[in-house]
C-alpha cells in the first residue's frame, strides 16, 4: 500500500513535470493565443450586440479590433505627448543627474578610501569590455522588436478567428464530453467567458481611477509631467504586485533627477501608500476582485509560476487564467477539493467592511 501511494506519488510530480515543460516550451505559441482568446472573451458580448442588429458575424469581429487598435493608440498617443513634454525638461534633469553622480562618487570616496578617479577608471573599463557585445546587443534588440510585431499581429488574426469561429469551436467541446455532461460543459465555457470579461472590464476600470488618482496625487505633491507618470504607474497595474511598485520607484527616480527635495519623495511615497488602501481596499473588491475569488496565497504562486514559465506575459495572464481554471474546477466533481484550496476564504462575520462600502456604492 506504502509502495503505491508513492507510486502515485511520483506519477502526479512527473505529469506536473510535463506541463510545465510544455508550457515553458510552447510559449511562442501559446502566450498570443491566450492573450487573444481573453481579448475575444472581452468583446463577445459587443459582437453579439452587432450581430443582433443584423451585422454579420465577420464584420462584427472587425469593428470590435478597430475599437481594441483605436483605445491601443489613443493610449501610445498620450504617451507619446507626455513623453514630448518630458524630454523638453532632459537637459536640467541631467545637470542634476550628473550633481547626483558626484555627490555619490564622493560619498564612496569618502566611505570606502576609493578616489573619484579610480572610479571613473573603473567605469571606463567596464564599458571598455562591454564593448565589444554592443552589437550583439543591438542584435538581441531588433529581434525583439520583430518578435513582438510578429506576436502583435498573431493575437489580431487569433480575437477575429475565435470569434469567428466561437460557435464551431463550442460544438467541437461539445462533441468531446457525454450527452448527460453537455449542460454542464456549457455552464463552464460560458462561465469562463464570463470570469475574462469582468476581469478584463474591471482592470480597465481601475487603471483609469489609478490615473485620476496618482494624477491628483503627483500634481499636488509637485511631480513635474505628473501626468506621465501616473499613467506609467496605473499601467504597470496589469503585471500584479510588482507593476505598481516598479512604477513607483521610476518616479521616485525621476523626481530625484528633476531635483525634488525630500518633501516630494514623502509626497510620493504618502501618494503610493493612499492609492495602494484605496486599491486593495475598495476598487480591488469591487471592480475585480469579485469576479475573480482567488485567495491571496495562490494569487502570488501563480504570478511567480507565471513568471518562471512565460515572463511578464505570464505575470499578467496568470490571475484570469487561475479564475477559469477555478470555474473548471468547481464544476468538475473529482477536482472540487482543489478549487475550494484555491477560492477566498469565506468570512466569519456576517457583514464586513467592505460589504457595508459595496452597500454603500449601490
Amino acid at each position: 500500500m506504502q509502495k503505491l501511494s508513492l507510486s502515485r506519488a511520483i506519477q502526479i510530480l512527473f505529469l506536473f513535470f510535463i506541463v510545465f515543460a510544455g508550457l515553458y516550451f510552447a510559449k511562442p505559441f501559446l502566450v498570443p493565443f491566450i492573450i487573444a482568446g481573453i481579448l475575444a472573451m472581452l468583446f463577445l458580448p459587443l459582437s453579439r450586440w452587432m450581430e443582433k442588429k443584423g451585422i454579420n458575424r465577420g464584420l462584427s469581429a472587425v469593428f470590435c479590433i478597430l475599437i481594441l487598435l483605436v483605445v491601443i493608440a489613443g493610449v501610445i498617443a498620450l504617451l507619446t505627448w507626455q513623453i514630448s513634454d518630458l524630454s523638453e525638461d532632459m537637459g536640467k534633469m541631467q545637470e542634476h543627474a550628473g550633481k547626483s553622480v558626484a555627490k555619490l562618487k564622493e560619498t564612496i570616496s569618502n566611505t570606502l578610501g576609493i578616489s573619484p578617479q579610480k572610479q571613473q577608471e573603473m567605469i571606463k573599463e567596464q564599458q571598455s569590455s562591454g564593448a565589444g557585445g554592443a552589437g550583439k546587443v543591438v542584435t538581441a534588440i531588433m529581434g525583439s522588436i520583430m518578435s513582438m510585431l510578429v506576436d502583435t499581429i498573431l493575437v489580431f488574426v487569433y480575437i477575429f478567428l475565435l470569434m469567428y469561429l466561437r460557435s464551431h469551436i463550442k460544438q467541437f467541446i461539445l462533441k468531446l464530453v457525454p450527452q448527460d455532461e453537455k449542460a454542464k460543459t456549457i455552464k463552464i465555457i460560458n462561465d469562463s467567458s464570463q470570469v475574462g470579461q469582468k476581469y478584463l472590464s474591471g482592470m480597465g476600470m481601475m487603471i483609469v481611477i489609478l490615473w485620476i488618482m496618482y494624477g491628483i496625487g503627483f500634481s499636488i505633491v509637485g511631480v513635474k509631467n505628473a501626468i506621465f507618470f501616473a499613467m506609467l504607474c496605473g499601467l504597470l497595474e496589469i503585471v500584479p504586485f510588482i507593476g505598481n511598485l516598479a512604477g513607483t520607484a521610476f518616479t521616485l527616480i525621476m523626481a530625484l533627477s528633476q531635483g525634488g527635495g525630500s518633501n516630494m519623495i514623502i509626497g510620493i511615497l504618502i501618494t503610493y501608500g493612499c492609492v495602494q488602501f484605496i486599491q486593495t481596499y475598495i476598487l480591488e473588491p469591487l471592480v475585480v476582485g469579485t469576479q475573480v475569488k482567488i485567495n491571496p496565497l495562490f494569487t502570488i504562486i501563480a504570478i511567480v509560476i507565471g513568471e518562471l514559465v512565460w515572463g511578464i506575459p505570464g505575470m499578467i495572464l496568470a490571475i484570469p487564467l487561475l479564475g477559469i481554471a477555478k470555474i473548471i474546477f468547481d464544476n468538475i466533481e473529482p477536482l472540487k477539493p482543489y478549487g475550494f484550496l484555491i477560492a477566498e476564504e469565506k468570512k466569519r462575520n456576517d457583514t464586513s467592511f467592505i460589504d457595508k462600502i459595496k452597500g454603500w456604492v449601490k
